[in-house]
């Protein structure tokens, strides 16, 4: 027998209790799995190392590596709030089209570069692997002696890549492999970076309004 559920009996479990909207990119925190927006956690950990709901310390120096992507949890929100994710996908191209820029959604699918010879099962235009992506330009600066500095040092890649992406990198060019990226620290402006931390994020927040490359360094990781 079916029974029908006001979605108000379940907004305490999918509303962000910082901003009191509805959870988008939910994040949580690692140790007391309290759910937030990201956009919202964030700013409260600029100025703050607690929880907001429960004022547990998170970390006393670096909170934002304690904090990860719930998808699951946004996964849930999107399927119970009629019309919220085509709204935040329209909010996201209105965002682009004032600035005079196509959003990532919006970008043509890669062209079949394949001739009528290949076989079917070759073909490789759904993996395109982000390269229509929004793209970023990145400096990465070895800020410790003790690590060798990259040969490349300027690189171009998905805006959705993350910093553990970064490490992973960095580990497999100077360390022993990637497995090692846990090793790595990397830093914008003398300040830490969050592992799922995107591109575009550090990008808008921590070098909106500065010329391309951004500028980040990497280190051994400094347990405090």
């Amino acid at each position: 027998m079916e029974r029908r559920i006001k979605l108000k009996t379940l907004n305490e479990h999918i509303v962000c209790t910082i901003c009191s909207g509805y959870l988008i990119d939910a994040t949580t925190v690692t140790e007391c799995l309290h759910t937030f927006c990201k956009s919202c956690l964030v700013k409260h950990l600029e100025e703050k190392n607690t929880c907001p709901s429960c004022e547990l310390v998170i970390h006393q120096s670096h909170p934002l590596n304690y904090i990860s992507f719930d998808r699951t949890m946004q996964d849930i929100v999107y399927k119970l709030v009629p019309n919220l994710q085509e709204n935040e996908i329209r909010l996201e191209r209105e965002f682009y089209r004032v600035r005079g820029e196509v959003c990532p959604k919006d970008l043509p699918p890669a062209p079949d570069d394949h001739t009528s010879a290949a076989p079917p099962e070759e073909d490789h235009t759904t993996s395109d692997y982000h390269r229509l992506d929004e793209q970023v330009n990145i400096m990465l600066e070895c800020k410790c002696c003790s690590l060798a500095p990259l040969k490349r040092k300027f690189i171009r890649c998905s805006a959705q890549a993350t910093i553990t992406h970064l490490k992973k990198f960095i580990a497999l060019k100077v360390l022993e492999g990637p497995q090692h990226y846990r090793d790595i620290d990397i830093l914008c402006n003398e300040e830490m970076l969050g592992k799922d931390h995107t591109l575009k994020f550090v990008q808008v927040t921590r070098w909106r309004f500065r010329p391309q490359p951004l500028k980040l360094e990497y280190r051994p990781c400094i347990d405090i």
